[in-house]
């Protein structure tokens, strides 16, 4: 079954982290499979993905202001160098990345499979420009793929109930398999309190931000017994603005980008996440780490659901506010330590590509046969 060829069109981190899984799987499947790279996340290697011997193309698309833009162009490069049409196009999550490989598939009359969908803030500005773009993928998408029962229900109701799939998200997936590689964690020697802050989404530049690293200055000053760990973004102007604002602060520490597997370490070793990720809302419960949301609204609510997260949102005081009750009430942190599994059990890949096998093997058989030329009378 090698004709049939899988393009996979992503361009940041998180997208190869959870796609790495779904590429082996499809290949298991004897699918042929094509890793597309945008170039949306120059430092791409920086996340420590392995995709193995697979075939990959380079789009070499840079980024700019405009995301929407960007979208269009990746799918222009894309459509006008694709010789030979693959028999399906995937495409994860909600960057522009991801809504460029929609494009390009309705350019190129390919079928296309969408990986996270469903997924929905129900605010077009919180995230921003992301609820646009997922909202569009699953309008173009014929397969989709989602992560819970909640974000199935959201399809539903946009109209897409026969071609949704419920299979769990293939983050879960990486994230347990990197857990089996990690060393057990270290004894802790003092009494100290560990933080782990992230922020970097687009909606929260500027003012937010500001009133973040505001509330983290006043959380290391009052308490003595933390230290305050800030995991910078790769992008310069996001880690500047840290840099300036907390430069120098006592019990604050600014950390360079890390590789996956180095940000599971930290959080794991974390008594408490401050983060704006939706990745890392979705890793954090299978870690036992309590994770406050820096956003105002949230696309994941099953982990607020089964009480490992807590949404705060990104005001000064607010932030301050809920970081010294959790400090305070260990009963607090007892309560968002469970056990539950609100993204799915780690098996989300091989149902993915065993669904996109049968449908191409459906797809081929169902194709008439070709009548061969008349003979020679």
């Amino acid at each position: 079954m090698h004709h049939h060829r899988v393009d996979l069109v992503f361009g940041t981190r998180p997208e190869a982290i959870k796609l790495a899984p779904v590429a082996a799987a499809l290949h298991a499947e004897g699918l042929a499979v094509r890793l597309v790279e945008t170039g949306q996340h120059a430092d791409l290697p920086r996340a420590g993905v392995g995709f193995g011997a697979l075939d990959r193309r380079s789009l070499g698309c840079v980024t700019g202001d405009d995301p929407f833009a960007y979208a269009r162009a990746c799918a222009a490069t894309y459509a006008q160098t694709c010789a030979a049409r693959p028999a399906m196009i995937l495409v994860q999550g909600d960057t522009a990345s991801a809504y460029g490989g929609a494009l390009a598939a309705g350019w190129l009359g390919v079928p296309l499979a969408h990986v996270e969908a469903g997924l929905r803030s129900h605010d077009r500005a919180n995230p921003w420009p992301e609820e646009d773009f997922r909202r569009a993928i699953d309008r173009m998408a014929a397969l989709h793929f989602a992560p819970t029962e909640l974000a199935a229900a959201n399809l539903a109701d946009e109209g897409h109930a026969r071609s949704v799939h419920v299979t769990g998200n293939s983050g879960v997936d990486a994230l347990k398999a990197m857990l089996a590689t990690l060393p057990p964690p270290q004894r802790r020697e003092d009494a100290t309190r560990r933080l782990l802050v992230t922020c970097h989404r687009r909606e929260n530049w500027g003012r937010p931000l500001g009133d973040l690293a505001a509330a983290i200055g006043t959380l290391a000053a009052r308490h003595r017994a933390i230290r305050i760990d800030v995991a910078l973004h790769p992008n310069p102007s996001i880690a500047q603005a840290w840099a300036a604002a907390l430069g120098g602060t006592a019990r604050v520490r600014l950390l360079e980008a890390m590789s996956h597997r180095d940000m599971l370490l930290a959080m794991r070793d974390s008594d408490l996440i401050l983060s704006d990720s939706g990745g890392m809302q979705e890793e954090a419960p299978y870690l036992g780490t309590p994770l406050f949301i820096l956003r105002r609204r949230t696309e994941r609510p099953e982990g607020i659901d089964t009480g490992q997260l807590k949404l705060i949102g990104i005001e000064r005081e607010a932030i301050v506010r809920e970081v010294t009750r959790f400090l305070d009430n260990a009963d607090a942190t007892a309560a968002m330590t469970s056990a539950a599994e609100p993204y799915g059990d780690g098996r989300a890949a091989p149902r993915i590509a065993a669904i996109i096998a049968r449908r191409l093997r459906a797809a081929t058989s169902a194709t008439p046969p070709r009548q061969a030329p008349p003979g020679p009378s």
